[in-house]
């Protein structure tokens, strides 16, 4: 019966999906609701909505009362836009149309060892989604931001940064990070440096007029052509998952704009040092087929960092979920 569940994994997906482009959890508050009540808020038809409803419960998302009312879980309230923890976003971005697309060419993928999205689309990825899929590309900057914005403060917390006067947040999404650092070193400059698109909804406290604007620099770019940015500190989250080739060009264009004795921090998710592990090896095969990337290893990340040239001083993990490699250029 396990294997069985196991096949029907798309139907747990796609109903996580419909949950969340409903708006279940952000309609259903503190009070039980019955389907009818919860189908009329969402506008959705009532007899399916049960049936929605009774499928994720099976699963822990939502609960069905002995009256047949309906109840949050811890994990149904992460569906919910405004919990602190939500991964609502998340939930969209790993369902997103392509995906679908994607997910029965996997076995190609592993024959070749190459992303399918190039034969599905005829475009790379990241070009894909910013010319023909704009709308999957907002999610994927939400989904970014919230997983940097749940992190930011955990990596703030551990960087020390005290002697230092600069650092940059290269391919930081909407600056979350940057912002947290800025917050604990009043001295420090920052810099955040991604796509156009992705800085041009950078985090609040970094535009005109924020509250750390005024110590903050927004580069737009793609940090895998250039990296114009000199600074202390460099550091590079969530980010070297993409094919060799565009990894090894980005820390060239960091080490190359740095010099030597610049500190480069690279933070990571490993899938051999993990207590997600089912969710890392996902997301694993994910990268796969989108990219042709990978998650990393300790040992692959730490071959890669060396083999651009970087000296590696400490591994340390940073929360349950991230470690970072605190690396220099040697000279």
């Amino acid at each position: 019966m396990r294997f069985r569940e196991l096949v029907f994994g798309a139907a747990v997906a796609a109903a996580l999906r419909a949950a969340a482009r409903l708006g279940i959890a952000d309609a259903l508050g503190d009070t039980p609701l019955s389907a009818e009540d919860l189908a009329a808020a969402v506008k959705a038809e009532p007899k399916s909505l049960r049936r929605l409803l009774r499928a994720l419960s099976c699963h822990g998302v939502f609960t069905e009362r002995p009256d047949g009312t309906f109840a949050h879980t811890d994990m149904s309230r992460l569906l919910r836009e405004d919990d602190p923890h939500s991964l609502r976003a998340i939930a969209l971005w790993c369902t997103e149309p392509w995906t679908w697309d994607a997910w029965p060419k996997l076995d190609e993928a592993v024959r070749s060892g190459r992303n399918v999205v190039e034969d599905l689309y005829g475009k790379e990825f990241f070009v894909y989604l910013n010319e023909d899929a704009p709308e999957s590309a907002d999610v994927f900057n939400r989904a970014m931001t919230t997983s940097s914005t749940q992190s930011a403060r955990d990596v703030a917390e551990f960087l020390d940064l005290s002697g230092s006067s600069s650092v940059a947040d290269i391919g930081g999404g909407q600056g979350h990070v940057v912002a947290s650092l800025l917050e604990k070193h009043p001295a420090l400059q920052g810099t955040l440096l991604d796509l156009p698109r992705v800085v041009e909804n950078a985090d609040p406290r970094l535009r005109p007029g924020g509250a750390l604007a005024d110590r903050t620099r927004v580069v737009p770019g793609d940090c895998r052509e250039a990296v114009p940015v000199r600074a202390d500190v460099y550091v590079i989250k969530n980010i070297l998952e993409w094919d060799d080739d565009s990894t090894a060009r980005l820390l060239r264009n960091v080490i190359g704009a740095g010099g030597p004795g610049t500190r480069v921090v690279v933070i990571e998710n490993l899938v051999d040092d993990s207590p997600s592990m089912r969710f890392s090896t996902a997301m694993d095969l994910l990268l796969l087929l989108n990219v042709g990337g990978a998650k990393h290893t300790t040992e692959s990340m730490t071959s890669r960092l060396s083999a651009a040239g970087l000296v590696i001083d400490d591994v340390r993990p940073v929360n349950a979920y991230l470690h970072a490699f605190d690396c220099h250029v040697p000279g």
